[in-house]
């Protein structure tokens, strides 16, 4: 297997040990056993909006080309990637730590003083930076879901895998799409602290039945000191079953683990509806 250069940057710096990135406690579907939460960090905001299931400007296609199989719980593990997918130096992190990530960056207020003439944008761009605290970016699944971590260094790769049988992800691709445009630079406020975000598009590899990517930068303070999160997130749909992943960290991205992250997972998925089991190992995916 061919190993690909180190990165240039990725760096999340010492705010990490400050507590820039803080934990709490993840929803699990026994519904949150003990209900705390640690590092006294308040809950994300409710998203302003829900996912909607008319197209606007991403493909609208139907799933027809795709497995109709239904995705099982079992399956949705079986489809999750491995540490030899995204190569590297990742290390695979227990379930119930990768659950519990959340960044403290990305809470806060959007200023709708931003969008004097779009107030519908400036919702948007709420419900964005919601999903990104709660990692729930193409809303509730419906069906069976499993999602997996990994860390490299300081940085960080959130992967999900989750059935949308009754809430059509196409809508959520719709809403991803736009989100350069509409929200493109803003400010967002948390506890008097001024957070200046930029949403741009970012390159996916041509796989699944309709797919959006945007890269995330946040750019504030921590502890007195200037930090700047970058964040490269992707959704693919497969029928109406999906994959996304979100990777990066402080002062850095993992842009080039996103796209082998999307473009293996997403050929993972399609083998388990299937009724396939994934190839062992990257090279052997044709």
């Amino acid at each position: 297997m061919t190993r690909r250069p180190t990165r240039i940057v990725r760096v999340l710096s010492s705010a990490l040990v400050a507590g820039t990135l803080v934990t709490t406690a993840a929803c699990s579907s026994d519904g949150d056993k003990d209900g705390s939460r640690s590092s006294g960090v308040t809950a994300s905001p409710a998203a302003r909006k829900q996912p909607t299931s008319s197209p606007t400007t991403s493909p609208t296609g139907s799933p027809t080309s795709s497995p109709t199989a239904t995705l099982t719980e079992s399956g949705a593990q079986t489809a999750l990637i491995t540490e030899a997918d995204i190569e590297d130096d990742w290390t695979q992190v227990k379930d119930t730590e990768a659950e519990n990530w959340h960044d403290s960056l990305l809470i806060g207020t959007v200023d709708v003083s931003d969008f004097v003439t779009a107030q519908t944008d400036a919702a948007d761009c709420q419900r964005l930076m919601d999903s990104l605290f709660g990692d729930n970016l193409l809303g509730k699944p419906s069906g069976a879901n499993a999602l997996r971590g990994f860390t490299q260094g300081d940085s960080r790769l959130l992967y999900q895998v989750a059935a949308y049988d009754r809430t059509d992800p196409q809508g959520a691709l719709n809403w991803m799409a736009q989100l350069p445009d509409e929200c493109d630079q803003f400010t967002m406020t948390e506890n008097g602290e001024e957070r200046t975000v930029q949403v741009v598009d970012t390159s996916l590899p041509d796989v699944g039945d309709a797919r959006e990517g945007v890269r995330v930068t946040v750019r504030g303070e921590t502890d007195g000191n200037d930090a700047t999160l970058t964040l490269d997130v992707a959704a693919v749909r497969v029928g109406n079953n999906a994959i996304t992943v979100t990777s990066g960290g402080l002062d850095g991205d993992e842009h080039d683990s996103m796209e082998q992250a999307v473009q293996l997972g997403t050929q993972r998925l399609k083998d388990v509806l299937a009724g396939k089991t994934p190839a062992a190992s990257p090279s052997e995916i044709e």
